[in-house]
């Protein structure tokens, strides 16, 4: 068994909460999954992975969780992890709705002298203005029938190399017995330095931090390959130039959007938080701003493109290639997928789409149908499965115009064929 016998409840079976709750299973815990989608619960109890997932289909069947929509399995647990969304709504307003439900649910079950760990990505203060006051409202002493820490996720799906098992973290708890609970518990499970924070505030920072990092260099590069289109520059020569320089530069990469559960909502948190505080993310608000240009910048390249041939935007048949938000996933949460397919319906475009990850969403069974079925090409998603295409398979179904929005193609080789080709700021 694991640490010191103790049984775990991990509530949110989703990309973070499940193979999280697989992995402490593998150390020898009792382990409990709690999540309110019933089809969910029972592809897992049946021995299935309802995430498409290498790390996880290579445990399922034989480590799995006990899964559950009954909220009483808390009552077990010694160690509660909460694995819930944390969303934006339409104006960009964090909802903590999901996050407070959770807790209240622990509060109705939670065994005295448990410790309730929040994985869910949220801004710096949350656990002390949000979570306590519902234990405290509950009749819960914090630090005494109740143990709150913050260990920020860290997964990235499809990494064949970095996932639950060894990818560093970091916590913080809001007393020095839970904080000292959770290392141990955390050092059980992962094979990778677990560093303790001074505060849970910092640790609920930590997280936003590493986020606003990446997307904020992604928008200098989204807003490089504008200013480079208009330069007759090719962005991906340029940073792979840059790239030659051992020191002081991380190449980061442009694309028609940036999708995903973090990089697009997590900046909003703290910008969200620190208004309240009477401080203005002015930098954190332009990436945001400039990032969530890109797939109606991916659109306006097709429109400008199709001009040169003297074809209109309203009736043309254009192939969408990919609906995940990353190549060789089927996860779509914040994918540039969607804002660009509204984007191109408001124009009057008959789309078609596909996704080999993702055949429920997908228009058509094959690559061969959109080809046939399309005067147009907007690749989303840079899939292994389109970036060795042959460019005379384009020009062989009569193909006109290629916006390769994740540069995943070969520019030269689509050019040569004279085909309209446009990435990225290429």
């Amino acid at each position: 068994m694991g640490q010191n016998n103790k049984t775990v409840c991990v509530i949110g079976l989703g990309y973070v909460g499940l193979p999280l709750a697989v992995r402490c299973v593998e150390k020898g815990y009792e382990t409990y999954g709690l999540d309110m989608d019933e089809s969910k619960i029972k592809l897992i109890n049946s021995g299935k992975s309802p995430i498409k997932e290498k790390f996880l289909e290579n445990y399922f069947p034989n480590i799995k969780p006990i899964a559950t929509t009954d909220e009483k399995i808390i009552r077990k647990a010694d160690i509660v992890l909460v694995c819930v969304p944390t969303p934006v709504d339409g104006m960009f307003t964090p909802d903590l709705g999901p996050v407070k439900s959770a807790i209240e649910a622990v509060t109705r079950n939670l065994k005295k002298g448990a410790l309730v760990v929040l994985e869910s990505t949220v801004n710096p203060g949350v656990s002390e203005e949000v979570i306590a006051p519902i234990f405290e409202k509950n009749k819960f002493k914090i630090g005494k029938d109740v143990h709150i820490a913050h260990c920020p996720e860290r997964i990235n799906p499809g990494d064949e190399k970095w996932n639950v098992t060894n990818i560093p973290r970091v916590v913080g708890s809001m007393d020095k017995k839970g904080l000292q609970i959770a290392l141990d518990f955390y050092a059980s499970i992962v094979d990778g330095e677990i560093r303790p924070m001074k505060s849970i505030r910092e640790a609920e920072a930590v997280k936003i931090v590493e986020n606003s990092f990446r997307d904020i260099n992604i928008a200098f590069v989204n807003e490089l390959a504008k200013s480079f289109d208009a330069l007759d520059i090719d962005v991906m020569d340029v940073i792979k130039g840059a790239s030659t320089k051992p020191f002081a530069f991380m190449p980061h990469f442009p694309s028609c959007g940036v999708g995903g559960h973090c990089i697009p909502v997590d900046p909003y948190y703290l910008i969200e938080r620190a208004k309240q505080s009477g401080f203005d993310h002015k930098f954190l608000k332009i990436a945001r701003e400039t990032n969530n240009s890109m797939p109606a910048y991916a659109v306006e390249l097709l429109q400008d493109a199709l001009n040169e041939i003297r074809l209109p935007m309203k009736s043309t048949a254009v192939g969408v290639l990919g609906i995940s938000y990353k190549s060789n996933v089927d996860d779509v949460r914040e994918s540039p997928y969607f804002k660009i397919k509204k984007n191109l319906e408001k124009h009057g475009c008959k789309i078609i789409s596909f996704d080999p990850h993702v055949a429920r969403l997908s228009d058509v069974k094959s690559l061969k149908d959109l080809f046939k079925k399309s005067k147009a090409l907007i690749i989303v998603t840079g899939h292994k499965e389109f970036k060795n295409l042959d460019p005379k398979i384009f020009k062989q179904n009569g193909i006109k115009v290629i916006i390769d929005g994740a540069n995943c193609l070969d520019k030269d080789a689509i050019k040569k064929t004279g085909m309209i080709y446009k990435g990225i700021g290429r």
